[in-house]
């Protein structure tokens, strides 16, 4: 629908610019919790979504007309599609949490006797395998602050560094993996324009890696000459013996099968299928689980990590059916249509890479105003990156991935706004041993958000990776061997 021919399919009171209130307020709860009450909470973060879309309904003319739009919304193909998935894949997530996985990795360290920065160095590159296997950046935050910061800054590790380098390895992982959220709903948002479907994680992860890996690279040089400020005090025996677990290490066999399943089938529930079976199986025949572990019943009340994992995916699924039901009012009232046409009618966007650079441009301010929560972000701004990239035959694969290493650039970790900040900086208080930081502090040492924003500028401006869809979605480097740019 051109909004500029057939006229939008829903109108307001006060004009089409009044479809923008719903979108304030769901921002307005993101400034509330993330900014003033430092509160995380994705919940709270739907709860604001829905309540967008209830007042939002008392200003259309045509109240059925209106949550006919929010319901075709939440019900197109791709919303339900990440629903499905994000489901499936959170039991997986939480099979990894609960086998202590990061145990293992904590063994290895005082095995080894690392100390000063080449402990900060093992301690970002722990985090970046837990977080890719787990697909949760919080997650791993919340498992990895407590175990390594304050023992780390105890063997000679730099605070802020070391700080810095858990929530960048929690960022990579998050990036990269093909069960995280992020990765899933950028992939979903970025449809083929010369065959059905949208872009399959395995494809998108497999041509992610090389911007990932390098400012990873990057990032773990950093540490390793810079992560060690020479800390004093007694080292916590006690604390190293607790949290050490050489068992945990056994459940990254089954994860590698899994990830090597989704990047050779780039079948995402095949490979979770896998995950799943693999997994459980290596936890109950090493004893890392019960059988109760797996699924069962306490007190009434139903245990294990099949449980576990859908409902803490939940509320990032309630978040994902109120944002797609906002989209589905923006869309009807030719919201969207309107800022694909602005956007690429101009000049910016009226090549390549210049639909890249607005893409990245938009993803990057939309991320900021979501406080950093990049999942509401991309669900966000997806289609919109969809239709930019699409007019100029990018393929899906460098949409997503533009769109996807912006959102988790710079523009997540804005010290007055970013959810990672403010997680990370209230989970270095409370140690005796170890400083409490600022989220300025952690800005200036979380290098990865850093070092993917100039890595992909860099992409942008040369070239690097660019990608067409050519016949039957393939994948072309030559923009007059691919599809003709598409129409919105």
């Amino acid at each position: 629908m051109n909004p500029m021919s057939d006229g939008p399919a829903l109108t307001f009171r006060g004009g089409w610019t009044m479809a923008f209130v719903p979108v304030a307020i769901f921002l307005a709860f993101c400034v509330l919790y993330f900014v003033v009450l430092d509160a995380f909470d994705m919940t709270a973060l739907a709860t604001g979504g829905f309540l967008a879309l209830l007042v939002g309904a008392l200003l259309a003319r045509g109240y059925s007309r209106y949550w006919d739009a929010v319901m075709s919304g939440i019900g197109s193909p791709t919303s339900v599609s990440i629903v499905v998935v994000l489901l499936i894949v959170g039991m997986l997530a939480q099979l990894i949490k609960d086998s202590d996985v990061s145990g293992g990795f904590v063994w290895i360290a005082e095995l080894a006797g690392l100390s000063g920065s080449l402990l900060t160095l093992f301690t970002f590159l722990t985090c970046c395998v837990v977080a890719m296997a787990t697909g949760s950046s919080i997650g791993t935050m919340f498992t990895a602050f407590p175990i390594f910061y304050p023992a780390g800054v105890l063997l000679g590790a730099d605070p802020t560094l070391l700080a810095g380098a858990i929530v960048s390895g929690a960022i990579f992982g998050d990036n990269l993996a093909p069960i995280s959220d992020t990765t899933i709903i950028s992939a979903s948002t970025q449809r083929f324009r010369r065959r059905d479907g949208a872009a399959d994680i395995g494809g998108v992860v497999t041509s992610r890696a090389r911007y990932a890996l390098v400012a990873a690279a990057l990032c773990a040089l950093g540490y390793l000459m810079l992560g060690g400020a020479g800390g004093s005090g007694p080292v916590d025996e006690a604390l190293l013996a607790e949290s050490a677990n050489p068992l945990g290490l056994v459940m990254l066999a089954p994860m590698a099968v899994m990830v090597l399943v989704a990047f050779f089938s780039r079948d995402i529930f095949k490979a979770v299928t896998v995950g799943l079976v693999l997994g459980t199986a290596t936890a109950l025949a090493t004893g890392l689980l019960e059988p109760s572990g797996v699924i069962g019943v306490s007190d009434g009340a139903p245990t294990g990590y099949l449980v576990a994992g859908v409902s803490a995916l939940l509320p990032t699924v309630c978040l994902v059916i109120a944002v797609f039901g906002i989209m589905g009012v923006l869309r009807a009232g030719g919201v969207l249509d309107r800022i694909v046409d602005g956007l690429a009618r101009g000049r910016l966007a009226g090549t390549p890479r210049g639909a890249e650079t607005a893409i990245g441009l938009g993803i990057s301010a939309t991320t900021v105003l979501f406080g950093g929560v990049n999942s509401a972000s991309m669900l966000t701004f997806g289609p919109v990156a969809d239709e930019i990239g699409a007019r100029q035959g990018l393929h899906p694969y460098r949409r997503t991935n533009v769109m996807d290493c912006f959102a988790m650039g710079v523009s997540c970790v804005v010290p007055v706004f970013s959810a990672f900040l403010f997680i990370g900086a209230l989970l270095t208080d409370g140690h005796e041993s170890a400083p409490a930081l600022s989220t300025t502090q952690l800005f200036g040492a979380a290098w990865y958000p850093l070092c993917l924003t100039v890595v992909m500028i860099v992409a942008v401006a040369t070239g690097w990776g660019r990608t067409f869809e050519g016949p039957d979605g393939q994948l072309v480097r030559r923009r007059e061997a691919a599809a003709e740019p598409a129409a919105a």
